[in-house]
């Protein structure tokens, strides 16, 4: 009688297994169908003529290890920290051409299907009393809607205090705008500091809250080649903006970052080690029509707009993945042994 009950509920293990199994492979063709569909659609990249002078390629990059996670979107490339639930760095090049885009904020923020362990999520931040602070700012993707868009992934987000990201810094990335107008094109790499902890944390997912932002700035077009920093406190300040201006090199040391690797040793060495702010426009950037106009004639990197086929693609298949991983996960828990599992589940997380 044991035996007959025990054979029925493998039995019944068997066929739950078997319907899952099933259901996950239908899901795998249809996030087959809408990959290809992706492809298909993907708005094209128009010819792009850069005023910059660029010879070495993702200059912008930090130095990476083998373990880092590299995540790639429209417009920047961002180191994930999944220990803190937010990017270690972003890097991007912003051209002049780049600064008068005309492309609406969408506010579409969600998580990043492309973290390898999950991002943070917008409960995170709800009640938190914290901005989602843009690192990459969307006022630097205005080029592109598909830039635009994936400027609102959280893994580019950072809890910042409200004070702060309205206010001081809001007011050094619209310098940095200015730079860009005034010099042709930058290398901009940016984010929180992230080696001073212990820090406070929000949300499910223990977002930590930075002490302190850095932002690094190369300039790599002539007649002059320049770099500065600035280091700035998470907290709301009425200082002007040279007083945070410092070195790469003291931001390297702070962060434990290795910031435009690919620059020649002598070159790196000199361009990182010192800084004038009278090399540098600090004024705010204005971006009005008919300067846009006169862009708009202009061969640069815009990205077509998406079709609505592409875009409906796109987001079911976000939403696929994100099933493909639960019932996966059903179906472990369902044959795994529990003695094994909570590694299981932990590897899935």
């Amino acid at each position: 009688m044991g035996k007959s009950k025990i054979k029925k509920s493998l039995d019944a293990k068997v066929s739950k297994a078997k319907k899952r199994g099933k259901r996950i492979a239908r899901l795998l063709v249809i996030l087959l169908i809408l990959w290809i569909l992706t492809l298909i659609f993907a708005p094209s990249e128009a010819k792009f003529e850069d005023s910059a002078i660029s010879t070495i390629q993702d200059l912008e990059l930090p130095a990476s290890k083998d373990n880092d996670e590299i995540i790639s979107h429209t417009g920047y490339t961002l180191c994930y920290d999944d220990k803190y639930e937010q990017a270690r760095w972003v890097a991007y090049e912003l051209t002049r051409e780049e600064l008068y885009g005309s492309f609406e904020r969408t506010d579409n923020f969600r998580p990043d299907f492309k973290a390898q362990y999950g991002s943070a999520s917008l409960n995170d931040y709800k009640g938190s009393g914290y901005d989602r602070g843009h690192l990459i700012p969307a006022a630097d993707s205005n080029w592109s809607a598909e830039a635009m868009d994936d400027s609102f992934y959280l893994t580019n987000m950072s809890p910042q205090d409200p004070q702060f990201n309205r206010g001081i810094w809001s007011n050094l990335e619209s310098a940095v705008r200015n730079f860009v107008d005034t010099d042709g094109a930058l290398y901009i790499v940016t984010g929180p500091v992230l080696t001073d902890g212990p820090y406070e944390t929000i949300g499910k997912n223990k977002v930590a809250v930075p002490k302190q932002y850095y932002k690094v700035l190369l300039d790599y077009t002539e007649p002059t080649i320049k770099a500065i920093a600035f280091l700035l406190p998470n907290k709301g300040s009425s200082e002007p903006l040279e007083s945070f201006a410092t070195t790469i090199d003291q931001v390297e040391e702070l962060t434990k970052l290795d910031f435009f690797p690919k620059l020649p040793d002598t070159q790196e060495s000199m361009l990182e080690g010192s800084y004038d702010v009278q090399d540098w426009d600090f004024g705010n950037f204005r971006s009005d029509a008919k300067t846009k106009s006169q862009y708009a004639s202009v061969e640069k990197k815009v990205m077509k707009k998406a079709s609505p086929v592409y875009t409906l693609a796109k987001n079911t298949l976000t939403g696929i993945l994100v099933l493909v991983k639960k019932e996966s996960l059903s179906l472990i828990k369902s044959i795994v042994p529990e003695n094994i599992l909570g590694n299981v589940t932990k590897a899935f997380d």
